[in-house]
């Protein structure tokens, strides 16, 4: 079977299709648990045939004895090990052992949360296309972004224009989770209201900002260059309760954008040019013309490096201090 993909798949679990191997790839965990909550209503188990864990924490073997266990009193098992890019070298390979002959009865969806590390896992790719389905979901960039938050709006009976849909997405980021409590905020705030459709000041007053605030405030500080200001941001926005990860995404794109304007500026490229193939729009040609002042092209590489590890620690839970990890990324972009 195939790699295919995540709309494929669900067309698949729409007609309970149920394959006994899945690996979902990617860094959007939150549709590959919506997955899995659809997969587990299919099959339906009972505690004694169901079982989930962290990868890293369960005893792979006794994991491994009950896939290879026939369900009890029931037609299927399902088990379900997270973020097996954890995994180390011996599970791993007696894992494999296990995917080269699945017992039928038996669901294993395997979750792989490290887009990088897993183009390295060629074997375990391999054999679980061989023997169930292997989708990817990666994080939604722009376009599919806000496609996707159109398309929860509709499905709670919403209306929204093209400016209050990147409003939202700009100011929330590309967490799905954050961006669906969001909507949930939003299909509330107007319950009782009988024109359903969403404009720009029902975001900012459902995502916290008032109209004298600028919600782009630290992406504006950090595209200006304003190292004082960018940190003093960051830590307004955490004291405030503003989740980690969604201050991270706040942070990403800016510098992703100064990163690419970076690049083509010392390419040599117009500054017509570089709008297009920075994917810019028309009023932020004032970017282009301040590239000469952007930090060197090694400190982009740097901070996104850190992003990375920010990312992935956040995910996980494993950053002690959000502050420190996202005023780390800004001293590393602005480091002369």
């Amino acid at each position: 079977m195939p790699k295919i993909t995540a709309e494929k798949l669900s067309a698949e679990l729409a007609q309970n299709i149920i394959s006994p191997v899945y690996l979902l790839t990617g860094e959007d965990v939150y549709r590959k648990n919506l997955i899995i909550k659809k997969i587990r209503e299919i099959l339906h188990p009972d505690d004694f045939n169901a079982f989930q864990s962290e990868a890293d924490k369960a005893d792979l073997g006794e994991v491994l004895a009950l896939a290879n266990t026939a369900p009890v009193f029931s037609d299927a098992r399902l088990i379900v090990l997270t973020g097996i890019e954890k995994l180390r070298k011996e599970p791993k390979e007696a894992l494999i052992r296990y995917l080269d002959n699945p017992l039928p009865t038996t669901t294993l969806i395997l979750t792989h949360n490290d887009s990088k590390k897993m183009k390295t896992e060629k074997v375990l790719a391999e054999i679980c296309s061989d023997a169930g389905r292997v989708v990817s979901f990666e994080e939604l960039k722009k376009d599919d972004l806000n496609t996707w938050v159109r398309q929860k709006m509709q499905e709670k009976g919403l209306k929204a224009d093209f400016d209050s849909v990147d409003l939202l997405c700009e100011s929330i980021g590309g967490e799905l989770a954050a961006l669906d409590n969001e909507i949930e905020k939003l299909y509330l705030y107007t319950l009782d209201r009988e024109n359903k459709t969403i404009t720009k000041d029902d975001v900012l007053a459902c995502v916290g900002f008032s109209k004298e605030e600028n919600p782009f405030e630290l992406s504006n500080a950090i595209t200006a260059c304003n190292k004082t200001r960018a940190v003093q941001l960051v830590d307004k926005l955490v004291d405030d309760g503003e989740e980690p990860v969604g201050i991270l995404s706040k942070m990403t794109f800016p510098i992703l954008k100064m990163a690419r304007i970076k690049r083509l500026s010392e390419a040599g490229m117009a500054p017509s040019e570089i709008l297009r193939a920075a994917g810019l729009m028309y009023w932020e040609n004032r970017l282009v013309s301040s590239a000469r002042m952007f930090p060197p092209s090694k400190n982009f590489l740097n901070a996104l490096n850190r992003i990375i590890d920010a990312d992935s620690a956040f995910k996980s839970s494993t950053a002690s201090d959000p502050k420190i990890v996202l005023k780390g990324i800004l001293l590393t972009l602005f480091n002369k």
